[in-house]
């Protein structure tokens, strides 16, 4: 655990073993304990691990705030709860009926990892509507003192929101702002299907540059200091690829081919920016293949 703030520690959830792939956001307030995106199940044993070496039980906690329901930021969200009936899980208003009914999410995940789905997640369980705290954005949560700010992202997912704790000056993100390497400068959109929306994820760094953070906090992973230098180059990276992605559509060959010829590229960008394991890394741990059937699917439904 590290402390990037008071009362604010970043925990590495390890996933799959890896180091800084995922991390989760202990807020710590009067009466109050709050992870933001507590990940996946697969990573509950080192999420209990970490908290207990901060003198913390998992029915300690008081609320999930989850910027999307997404199996890698919400997945453990259901087995939590089991573990302590109290936990309010604060969550959009379109993300909600999926964690307590998450079935048709299980589904569309199944459809993208396959056999692969409990390797990689683990049990993702029921969240009972009683524990549920739906949000539209436009919220301020009282959470121990604190006044955290909530704002609706869309764009990576139709269900995602923002949060911002202005005693801090940090943005939790989650998937809206991308993906960065620490101590490196690349940072990378992340655009699986089905719910990428170039135009309303503009809209959403808009509204993320409104609350004038001093840092962003992606799950994937950990602050960010220099907030206009990492949305101006998640911008232009995010528009290159969509455009790459819509010329592969005019191109012959299957999906398959088209994908393959995207991830190229991608290994091509990450080979000039980041040393060989961390492009392995990558590579093993995100699936960026998926960024090009999200973008795909982005432009049929706008094209017709």
């Amino acid at each position: 655990m590290q402390a990037i703030a008071p009362k604010t520690t970043l925990i590495d959830l390890q996933y799959l073993g890896y180091p800084e792939a995922i991390a989760a956001c202990l807020l710590e307030g009067d009466g109050e304990l709050a992870l933001v995106d507590p990940g996946p199940t697969t990573c509950l044993a080192t999420l209990e691990r970490e908290l207990a070496g901060h003198g913390i039980r998992l029915k300690d906690l008081t609320a999930l705030l989850l910027t999307h329901i997404h199996l890698d930021h919400a997945g453990a969200s259901g087995v939590l709860v089991r573990k302590n009936p109290r936990l309010r899980v604060y969550v959009h208003e379109r993300g909600a009926p999926h964690l307590a009914d998450p079935s048709k999410l299980l589904a569309s995940a199944e459809r993208l990892y396959g056999d692969q789905m409990q390797r990689l997640w683990g049990e993702v369980a029921p969240v009972p509507p009683e524990n549920l705290q739906a949000l539209r954005g436009g919220e301020t949560l009282p959470l121990g003192g604190r006044k955290i700010a909530v704002a609706y992202t869309p764009g990576h997912a139709a269900h995602h929101v923002s949060y911002f704790d202005a005693s801090t000056g940090i943005a939790f993100v989650g998937d809206t702002c991308g993906l960065r390497y620490p101590g490196f400068s690349i940072v990378l959109p992340l655009t699986p299907p089905p719910d990428i929306d170039l135009e309303a994820w503009q809209r959403s760094w808009e509204q993320i540059r409104a609350w004038e953070p001093e840092r962003l906090f992606p799950t994937h992973f950990g602050p960010a200091g220099n907030v206009e230098e990492h949305l101006a180059q998640l911008a232009e990276r995010t528009a290159r690829w969509a455009e790459y992605a819509r010329q592969t559509l005019e191109q012959a060959g299957s999906d398959a081919d088209r994908a393959s010829r995207f991830l190229q590229m991608v290994e091509s960008e990450l080979h000039r920016e980041l040393p060989a394991e961390a492009v392995r890394r990558h590579l093993a741990g995100t699936a960026p293949e998926q960024c090009w059937y999200g973008l795909a699917r982005y432009w049929r439904k706008r094209e017709g």
